[in-house]
């Protein structure tokens, strides 16, 4: 008892219990290994709604990213150089521009009123018709004499004409009649009018504006040995001497 008295005191340790297994015994299987889970891959979020609203979206998207573009304002105006000036030095000198073309214009139309009253002025009638012959064999009897400008190469001409066959009289054009209108040619190009010659273009190379001739033409200035068909049952025979009444209206720069 003293012994046991005198004995430090007991702690008590939980044993451990290891499984004994005889050779009788077979131990059971280990548990098969837990394959390591594989990392997966994030699953993208599921779109709730169905596929035209997204594209929808992204249109919407794109129209609110893109800014409508600003409407520029340009000046409605014919003359490029005024534009340019107006942007470039301000309005003003736009305006200083349009003034200038204003009497531009303006000088021009005084300068072909003043051309016209100087052609009236200047032309005046024949009292006494005069034949003259010119070199190629036309004949002409100035009628009155015109004040205006002389028909260049390139000009425009217009003209009242009048023409028949010299001997039978039968009238194949004739501008002078209210009904129709003038006829126009540029000095030196071709084909010819219906009813005009190469004679014609001969008698007015000397002729300003305002001025009138009776002209006579022969064949080989005319239409020539085969004559001409000028349509609407007008016939020029062949070798035909013409007899023309030719006025001169207005001369001009051809336009463009």
């Amino acid at each position: 008892m003293a012994a046991f008295f005198g004995s430090p005191p007991f702690v008590y340790h939980p044993l451990t219990r290891t499984p004994h297994f005889s050779s009788s015994q077979t131990p059971p299987p280990p548990p098969p290994p837990t394959p390591p889970s594989q990392p997966q891959s994030p699953t993208p979020p599921l779109s709730i709604t169905s596929s035209e609203p997204p594209a929808a979206a992204s249109v919407k998207g794109q129209q609110q990213t893109t800014k409508p573009a600003t409407p520029v304002t340009t000046a409605d105006s014919t003359d490029w150089i005024a534009s340019t000036l107006t942007r470039r030095f301000g309005l003003g000198a736009g305006l200083a521009w349009a003034a200038f073309l204003a009497v531009g214009v303006v000088s021009e139309q005084i300068k072909t009123r003043l051309e016209v009253s100087q052609q009236e002025a200047n032309t005046r009638d024949v009292e006494k018709e005069e034949e003259v012959v010119l070199p190629n064999g036309i004949r002409y009897y100035e009628m009155r004499v015109g004040g205006g400008a002389s028909p260049r190469p390139g000009d425009l001409v217009v003209i009242d004409l009048k023409g028949s066959v010299q001997g039978s009289g039968e009238v194949f054009v004739d501008t002078f009649d209210g009904e129709k209108k003038p006829l126009a040619l540029v000095m030196g190009s071709r084909p010819y009018t219906k009813g005009m010659c190469e004679g014609i273009e001969s008698v007015l190379r000397s002729m300003k504006a305002g001025g009138k001739r009776r002209v006579i033409i022969p064949p080989s200035l005319g239409f020539g040995e085969k004559g001409a068909d000028l349509g609407s049952g007008l016939q020029i025979p062949p070798s035909a001497t013409l007899e023309y009444i030719v006025e001169v209206d207005k001369v001009s720069i051809a336009p463009a």
